[in-house]
């Protein structure tokens, strides 16, 4: 995923698009909860400009990271879709909503903001929720996992007798 800004002049009048396979499993060292990464797969296209490179990408792919409760191995797939826009010189301003890199050379390297939007995906917790799969189990004895929403709808037997109170008028 690199290119000289000559090889991407020549693309200037015809377009870019891009679709690869990119093999990313060095994030496992970057990042020890990811205990797998499939390669993961490009597909977009570029606007390229004198001196503004434009790619709008999406990034797909598969990884793996520890339950937050058990630390079993569950699976996360991802879909990214970006903007990234380069620009061959610093003294440019740019004014827009996605983010802007500076070539430093004159090589266009996509990897690294690949990279940087994959670890972004990465959630601050994840759970494994069958408990065939490894995971925490969902009840036991005298005790359950209770969502959000089943306990807003339950009414505590103890208090039952207490809302019959507010329901009659005086």
């Amino acid at each position: 995923m690199k290119w000289s800004i000559h090889q991407l002049n020549k693309y200037r009048s015809k377009g870019l698009t891009i679709d690869e396979a990119i093999d990313v499993s060095d994030l496992k060292e970057v990042n020890h909860e990811i205990r797998d990464i499939s390669p993961v797969h490009v597909t977009g296209r570029a606007d390229l400009g004198a001196n503004k490179f434009t790619f709008h990408l999406q990034i797909t792919g598969t990884m793996v990271l520890p339950c937050s409760r058990t630390l079993v191995d569950v699976s996360l797939p991802f879909d990214v879709q970006t903007t990234e826009v380069y620009l061959a010189s610093p003294e440019e301003h740019y004014e827009g909503d996605a983010d802007v890199h500076y070539l430093h050379g004159e090589v266009l390297d996509l990897l690294p903001a690949i990279k940087e939007n994959i670890l972004l995906e990465i959630p601050m917790q994840i759970f494994c929720d069958t408990e065939a799969a490894g995971g925490a189990p969902m009840k036991g004895q005298d005790w359950q996992v209770v969502t959000e929403v089943e306990k807003t709808e339950k009414v505590d037997p103890r208090l039952a007798g207490l809302a019959k109170f507010f329901d009659k008028q005086n």
